[in-house]
């Protein structure tokens, strides 16, 4: 039997805020085919999700094609704005985060995951604008998978590393990753901090308010 525990993490919310790029980018998307913006908390409520899941929840009137342009002017915004003020500044890492990586990353029998509603191209440049090269063995993006909270991302993730279910844990901010997590046989532990309220991780194992929590979080959940 396989000592090895696998570790996935979802990135916007939970490793780094990028909330201001995510509400200026949505807004722009709205702008570009005139429509109203939604109020900031509708915006954040839908983090997680794919792009075009994002645009049917926040937008359910507005007919496909338009939804279509709403996704490229979203990621064209997006890119800009981290292109004008540099991936640290415009993505920052939540306190903590960096350091809690590298205490995972050092305990030989731990594997580090993303799973995350970027892009591959999104994902790329934020990994390289934080100098995590390396830090992550399985990389579940959205262009290959369904949107959260389906548990195709976590599926993939165990099956690349090697590691079952129980032996797995999902960390993330919002509802979409709890339950994404239950639906993969996972445990699952929330972080107070990101876009979903605390009410809304009640699928958690547990819910911690700071990154020097998660070790002891997951001592727990493994024991």
């Amino acid at each position: 039997m396989s000592d090895l525990r696998l570790v996935v993490f979802d990135v916007d919310g939970t490793l780094v805020d990028s909330q201001a790029d995510i509400l200026g980018a949505m807004m722009s998307a709205f702008e570009a085919v005139e429509i109203a913006v939604p109020e900031r908390e509708d915006v954040l409520g839908i983090v997680g999700l794919s792009l075009p899941e994002a645009m049917e929840r926040l937008a359910p009137d507005a007919p496909a094609r338009m939804r279509e342009k709403m996704v490229e002017a979203y990621k064209s915004s997006y890119m800009q704005r981290r292109r004008d003020a540099g991936t640290q500044v415009s993505s920052p890492l939540y306190p903590g985060a960096a350091a809690a990586l590298a205490r995972l990353r050092a305990v030989d029998e731990v594997l580090l995951g993303v799973a995350t509603g970027k892009s591959r191209r999104g994902l790329d440049k934020l990994i390289e604008g934080h100098g995590l090269q390396g830090i992550f063995v399985t990389e579940q993006v959205a262009d290959h998978h369904p949107s959260k909270p389906h548990p195709a991302m976590l599926h993939a993730a165990m099956r690349e590393t090697g590691v079952a279910a129980d032996a797995s844990v999902m960390i993330g901010d919002t509802s979409f990753d709890m339950e994404m997590a239950r639906a993969a046989g996972m445990r699952a532990i929330g972080v107070s901090w990101g876009y979903h309220d605390r009410k809304a991780l009640q699928a958690a194992d547990v819910v911690i308010d700071r990154f020097d929590d998660l070790d002891r979080a997951l001592e727990q959940i493994w024991e």
